[in-house]
């Protein structure tokens, strides 16, 4: 049922291209007739005066007017038949140019013989042989000699963290530079070295596939057993077996295209015709079709349900990308492509990237600037040069885009610089916005610094993230406009309509004027950073977090405030340096100061040498004196300087102290008390004797 299915497939699209060369022939047929001028007569009279009418002022006044008016639809319509049948003419003489080649083939085949098979009898059959051996086999025994001098330390090196690579693309490297060295070192006739220096070139393509495919192969299979290691549900790395398969088939297609390359490129020096290589390549892109077709026939990971219907779909595409190959349509042909590889190629850059990160003997795990760049890097280096060969494949190349004056060329230009443009803007943006995340990382706010570094830890806490907001927008609108400018769009304009628009809206967002630059002034001024607790107006908490125009709070019993700057005015800061706490106590007018100074003062000695107040004190507890009399007391004055928010602990414990050591000491603490005297002692006592008789003998007592 299926090979009936393919059969079916591809009568009709034989079919479809047999149309099209049929309508190219018939539509070259009607314009050739209608080319053909035909034998006219002389005007008759009535045509001479009418001819005569049009030419008058009103008459072309008249019909300029109306022709104006016309509808272009009809223009239209010509424009995209023209077009149709340009790419129809171009189609047939395609076709026309490989099937005249076809016939051609075997005799230039016969003279490229004659021609290598002369040279490589003159130069010596057996020396000739043996070169070309040398280049194919060479590069592979060094390198085996090399991985046995070196196998303990290639073991050492696999071993040792971040050096994955090297066990793997060092021997290639090592097979690289024996196979140049034995190309130099030789000598060549002119026909046989430009074949040597393809089959090079072929040879070291196919050997660092080979290696990169193996290393991204390893990374995946290591970064999915780190993750299942680590219990993750969805694993995001594939299985061993899918990386595998895709790499078999992935390496097959490169190698076959890179020696299918080297054969095409070996055809010029043999003088075979340009249309003779193109009828090679069409037939060895079948090869190139057929293994595509088998990877997605046979791929591991296809759904059960879907996937018939995926693989039919990917097999027609391929055979209409080669049908536009063949039929000479470069231009739709590499669009086709890009589509279908260009996302595949960046997301398993991207999953390359990520499986260097992941593993943990990875020479990435800790370097974020290195990670971006490789990663960002690649993406902006594949997406150029994708963009940089579809150009030249469209027919605009460096040269016409730099200084050509056509409409396709400046476009071209302008877009083209456009996407390196924003390629490098983004590249700038993820390496700064790398640079500024890892600052806030290595900077978190804890208790095991001293005072300065904390200080410092705090200020990159609070204005690196302002900063990279405002770098982002920065970044954005320069890189939008210099690609409107690179398209031909006058920025200044623009720049000045923007001038006038955010005049408006600072007129009509005052509010929002006034908090973003307070804001700016509080940060200017340094008036408070993330961490430290603050006082402005019955707004309190310690500092969470900013943003262009607020400030939001966290309150010590939990609740997070939003306060615009604007709304801030006087911050008292509580965080700050250092603070002073002072402590009033009331003894009684009995109390020996004295001995209370000397007991305060061995109290706030004992704090200073406790391990866990004593580095929070920067002067102990003391005794400033006698404040005043009071009534009932004498209040006395206690102080003493701490670092910011550990007055609290540290005061608490020091009043327990105080008041343990005075208890032991016998000073007391005076408190306020009401003493009753009075003459009416007897009065008392009489009515209460009478209260109680009369309460035993059963009357109403008295009031």
């Amino acid at each position: 049922m299926e090979r009936d299915r393919a059969g079916v497939l591809k009568a009709a699209i034989s079919g479809v291209l047999a149309f099209m060369v049929l309508l190219g022939v018939v539509s070259s047929g009607f314009a050739q007739t209608a080319q053909t001028p035909a034998a006219s007569a002389p005007p008759p009279a009535q045509v001479r005066e009418m001819m005569q009418l049009m030419q008058t002022p009103e008459v072309k006044q008249w019909m300029s007017t109306q022709m104006a008016a016309t509808p272009a639809a009809d223009t239209t319509a010509e424009n995209q038949m023209s077009v149709l049948s340009g790419l129809l003419q171009h189609s047939r003489r395609h076709v026309s140019m490989v099937s005249d080649a076809a016939m051609t083939l075997p005799s230039q085949i016969g003279n490229a013989s004659s021609l290598l098979f002369g040279e490589i009898a003159a130069a010596g059959r057996a020396r000739m042989t043996a070169q070309f051996l040398a280049i194919f086999l060479l590069g592979a025994i060094v390198e085996s000699i090399a991985r046995y001098v070196f196998r303990r330390r290639r073991r050492r090196l696999a071993a040792m963290a971040g050096m994955h690579l090297a066990p793997r693309v060092i021997p290639a490297l090592i097979f690289a530079g024996a196979t140049v060295l034995t190309l130099l070192s030789l000598n060549w006739p002119p026909l046989s070295q430009s074949i040597a220096i393809v089959c090079v070139v072929a040879l070291i393509v196919q050997r660092f596939t080979i290696c990169l495919g193996g290393v991204l192969v390893d990374l995946i299979g290591l970064a999915r057993a780190d993750e299942e290691r680590q219990g993750i549900a969805a694993p995001t790395m594939p299985g061993r077996a899918v990386a595998l398969f895709w790499y078999r088939r992935c390496a097959t297609f490169v190698i076959y295209f890179a020696f299918g390359w080297a054969v095409i490129q070996s055809m010029m020096p043999l003088g075979y015709t340009p249309s003779a290589r193109l009828v090679v390549g069409y037939i060895l892109g079948i090869g190139l079709l057929l293994i595509a077709i088998e990877a997605v026939w046979s791929r591991p990971d296809k759904d059960e349900k879907r996937g018939q219907g995926i693989s039919w779909a990917l097999t027609v595409y391929f055979l209409l990308l080669w049908g536009l190959w063949v039929a000479g349509f470069n231009g739709l042909l590499w669009l086709g492509i890009y589509v279908l590889l260009l996302p595949r190629v960046l997301a398993v850059s991207t999953l390359a990237v990520k499986s260097l990160q992941q593993t943990e003997a990875s020479f990435l795990a800790t370097r974020r600037i290195a990670t971006v760049l490789l990663d960002r890097g690649v993406r902006a280096l594949i997406i150029a040069l994708a963009a940089i060969w579809l150009g030249r494949m469209l027919g605009v190349g460096a040269d016409t885009m730099a200084a050509g004056d056509r409409m396709l060329d400046k476009i071209a230009r302008g877009l083209i610089g456009g996407i390196v443009i924003l390629l490098a803007a983004d590249l700038l943006w993820h390496v700064v916005k790398a640079y500024i995340d890892g600052k806030l990382l290595d900077s978190p706010l804890d208790g095991s610094e001293t005072d300065e570094e904390k200080a410092k830890r705090a200020r990159i806490q609070t204005l690196l993230p302002i900063f990279r907001n405002i770098l982002a927008v920065v970044i954005a609108v320069i890189a939008v406009l210099m690609v409107l400018s690179g398209l031909g769009i006058e920025i200044g304009p623009l720049i000045a309509g923007a001038g006038v628009v955010g005049v408006a809206v600072g007129f009509g967002a005052q509010t929002i004027v006034k908090d973003v630059i307070s804001g700016m002034f509080y940060l200017w001024d340094d008036a408070f950073r993330v961490g430290e607790y603050i006082e402005s107006g019955s707004h309190r908490g310690v500092v969470e977090a900013f943003s262009l125009r607020s400030v939001k709070l966290r309150h010590h019993r939990g609740p997070l405030t939003t306060v615009p700057f604007g709304e801030l005015g006087a911050v008292k800061n509580l965080n700050r340096d250092w603070t002073i706490d002072k402590i009033s106590l009331n003894v009684k007018y009995d109390t020996d100061l004295v001995k209370a100074k000397k007991v305060i003062k061995q109290i706030g000695q004992t704090l200073l040498e406790n391990p866990e107040y004593g580095p929070h004190i920067i002067e102990t507890l003391k005794m400033k004196g006698v404040e005043q009399f009071g009534e009932f007391a004498i209040e006395i004055r206690l102080s003493m300087m701490t670092k910011p928010g550990e007055q609290f602990v540290i005061r608490r414990n020091a009043l327990a102290m105080i008041r343990n050591a005075f208890r032991e000491n016998g000073i007391e603490f005076a408190v306020p008390t009401v003493q009753v005297a009075g003459d009416r002692d007897a009065e008392v006592d009489a009515a209460v004797a009478r209260y109680a008789a009369q309460a035993r003998a059963g009357g109403e007592p008295a009031a």
